[in-house]
């Protein structure tokens, strides 16, 4: 990963949050928003195919299916764009508009799947398209290994490049878990002191022991706990309001002048929280995992 776009993928810079920030405690936010399809599903999206391309599972023209709430399918257009691969999108129907738009501007094509279905409706719709294109490449982003392994050597390191190891706590939102188990390895390697926070909705807290319900936090909240998970590594489970995360993105966006989205929001709100609960001094790193305009058409922010 050293020419060109993917040069640029996880070299994103970490920034203090201070004006939502009314805790004695520091704030840290790494922006993921400057990836280059504007999100942190870059970072997996570009480790995960340049491993399947040294093991020969991709060549010139080959297909590639991911089901997606949207960020992973941005991310793996742009990839399928920049190589000359075919990629295919599944995901519900409730994505934002923005989202396909998106994907489909990288001449990518999306299969919708019913919103009362959810995630795994999506997946089944994967599955049964697996059969039908045996040859495609599955990057199967909930259960590989590799998704951990991108932010343990990208995000989990160049946090601790920009920070150093006196890190007290890691907070962040649970999509495929990929990003919160790859970054607690890496910072718990050089600290094991560091706690670990996990985000979800509160509308669908499966991991706080909740039903699955359908909710508008993007990203995280897939209604089922992802096989990458490992809950002995998380420390606590921060159940936030989808109404709270959308506040708070907006805040981030016309207060830290950041153009967030909902998910953002929520990692800051339970960073907030975590601050309030551990005391004073306490050095609190989060992400800020993708750009707010794909939620636009939304009209929530």
């Amino acid at each position: 990963m050293k020419n060109g776009l993917m040069r640029l993928v996880g070299n994103t810079p970490v920034v203090e949050l201070k004006k939502v920030n009314d805790t004695t405690s520091t704030i840290l936010a790494k922006l993921e928003t400057l990836n280059p399809s504007g999100s942190i599903k870059d970072v997996m999206a570009f480790y995960m195919t340049d491993v399947a391309e040294k093991k020969g599972l991709l060549k010139p023209g080959s297909k590639i299916i991911e089901e997606t709430s949207g960020n992973t399918g941005i991310s793996f257009a742009m990839i399928a764009a920049l190589k000359g691969y075919r990629f295919v999108a599944v995901m519900p129907e409730n994505m934002s508009q923005e989202r396909r738009q998106l994907i489909q501007s990288f001449g990518a094509e999306i299969v919708l799947t019913p919103e009362e279905q959810g995630f795994p409706g999506a997946l089944e719709k994967l599955e049964q398209m697996a059969r039908e294109n045996q040859d495609a490449w599955l990057p199967r982003q909930f259960e590989n290994r590799d998704n951990i392994d991108a932010h343990r050597e990208i995000t989990g390191k160049r946090i601790l490049q920009a920070v150093g190891k006196d890190i007290d706590v890691f907070v962040a939102g649970v999509g495929t878990g990929g990003s919160l188990m790859g970054v607690a390895e890496a910072l718990k390697q050089a600290n094991p002191k560091v706690k670990i926070v996990a985000v979800e909705p509160a509308e669908s807290a499966v991991m706080s022991g909740g039903e699955p319900h359908n909710h508008i936090i993007q990203g995280i909240g897939p209604g089922f706990i992802p096989k990458l998970v490992n809950l002995d590594l998380i420390d606590e489970i921060i159940p936030i309001r989808e109404k709270d995360a959308v506040a708070m993105a907006r805040k981030l966006i016309r207060e830290e002048g950041l153009m967030v989205g909902i998910s953002s929001g929520a990692n800051v709100l339970a960073s907030l929280e975590i601050a309030r609960k551990s005391g004073q001094g306490k050095t609190i790193v989060t992400l800020l995992s993708d750009r707010g305009e794909r939620y636009l058409s939304m009209n929530v922010l």
